[in-house]
């Protein structure tokens, strides 16, 4: 069974940083994309970043120059690092997993949190 663990989310002051972790299991799981998406209380959820096999990047207009998606292809693992947040960034943030058959797989979701 496929299982997707995040970490690092938290509570943050307007222009402070986060970094964010998903880690896919089991090791031998053959991935494609791996990404991130958030959802804010009463709004869809949406597209943050993506990072294929081949690390091609994909970003979300609203997120561009300051957060950055890397993934450690023999870990499994997907990273969202988040600088120069702001209050509207506050969302649950969502780790996905696509494998080479086009199943989607998500994370439970980790709470990000930045004051004005």
């Amino acid at each position: 069974q496929v299982q997707l663990v995040e970490s690092g989310g938290g509570l943050v002051q307007a222009g402070g940083s986060l970094r964010l972790s998903c880690t896919a299991s089991p090791s031998w799981f053959a991935i494609n994309a791996m990404g991130w998406y958030r959802q804010a209380p009463g709004k869809q959820r949406d597209m943050v970043a993506v990072i294929t096999t081949g690390s091609s990047t994909t970003y979300a207009d609203s997120v561009k120059g300051r957060f950055t998606i890397s993934r450690d292809n023999f870990k499994n693992t997907v990273y969202l690092q988040m600088n120069s947040l702001k209050p509207e960034d506050t969302a649950d943030y969502y780790c996905n997993v696509r494998d080479q058959v086009g199943h989607d797989y998500w994370g439970q979701g980790t709470q990000v949190t930045v004051s004005s």
